[in-house]
């Protein structure tokens, strides 16, 4: 499995397990998408390596981090900034994918001038309309991961239904993914970012996050799921408004499937660097 050095952070009473990679003069700090962790971002990282400090990391609960309680949107928020005032205290870039632009867009309010850039990669907008069934789509997705859950102890298993992530990643990181994510206690955790994600969703539509004021590029990838092509094209249309909205905002979209960072990483590695540049 992959070997890569890193640390435990504190945070609100819990912990989270940061690594730390590259040099340079402004950091990059990236917030994985839900069911996710640091290993998500192994084929941007090296990219990026002769750019900027990058630092990658599981939030609480996830693999190394260690069990935590059930946690909110606004309590993973409170747990990256609070990561970023211990590991990167002063400016720093953002970089997001998925349920972590939930997370990203909650802490950017905290963050204020520290934030210098933000990218946020097939982040849906709380406007989008798959959020008006997200209930019983995400109850669905709970029954069919209840069954994951419980047949992930059988590793063979565990391997044929994470197929698509070891096509998408390097070997190693697929084995660290695969000893660390698609496991009972892997599922159980994606399970309840899911319910955080159910919870937060009326509140980001009653209260959406403020703008952030820095340049924001929202990447949209183009691959749609077999049968799911008119909902694609609507989240798409909502993610370029979002991006229309912003004070400093691009929308860009990208030839690729939701993980864009395995399928496209030379693409999330160069807007990140103009983000830093």
């Amino acid at each position: 499995m992959r070997d890569v050095p890193g640390r435990t952070v504190p945070v609100n009473g819990r912990h989270v397990y940061v690594e730390e990679t590259g040099e340079g003069p402004l950091p990059v700090v990236f917030e994985a998408g839900g069911g996710c962790g640091r290993t998500c971002w192994d084929a941007v990282t090296p990219l990026l390596a002769s750019r900027a400090r990058l630092v990658t990391y599981d939030r609480a609960g996830r693999a190394r981090s260690g069990p935590a309680g059930p946690l909110g949107i606004d309590d993973l928020a409170a747990d990256l900034v609070a990561m970023t005032e211990a590991v990167v205290p002063g400016e720093f870039v953002l970089v997001a994918h998925s349920m972590g632009g939930l997370v990203a867009r909650r802490a950017a309010e905290l963050l204020g001038p520290r934030l210098r850039g933000l990218l946020l990669a097939d982040v849906l907008p709380e406007t989008s309309p798959v959020y008006d069934t997200w209930d019983r789509t995400a109850a669905q997705v709970d029954r069919v991961m209840a069954v994951t859950q419980a047949l992930s102890r059988f590793r063979p298993l565990a391997r044929l239904f994470s197929g698509n992530v070891r096509r998408l990643f390097p070997a190693d990181t697929y084995r660290t993914m695969l000893a660390e994510d698609f496991t009972p206690a892997g599922v159980a955790w994606t399970r309840q970012e899911i319910r955080a994600v159910t919870a937060a969703i009326p509140q980001f539509r009653a209260r959406p996050p403020r703008p952030p004021h820095c340049p924001t590029i929202v990447l949209s990838v183009t691959r749609a799921a077999r049968g799911r092509e008119r909902q694609h094209a609507a989240n798409r249309e909502h993610q370029r408004r979002y991006a229309d909205s912003l004070p400093d905002g691009r929308h860009e979209d990208v030839l690729s499937g939701h993980l864009v960072q395995a399928e496209q990483p030379h693409i999330v590695a160069d807007r990140t660097a103009r983000l830093i540049g």
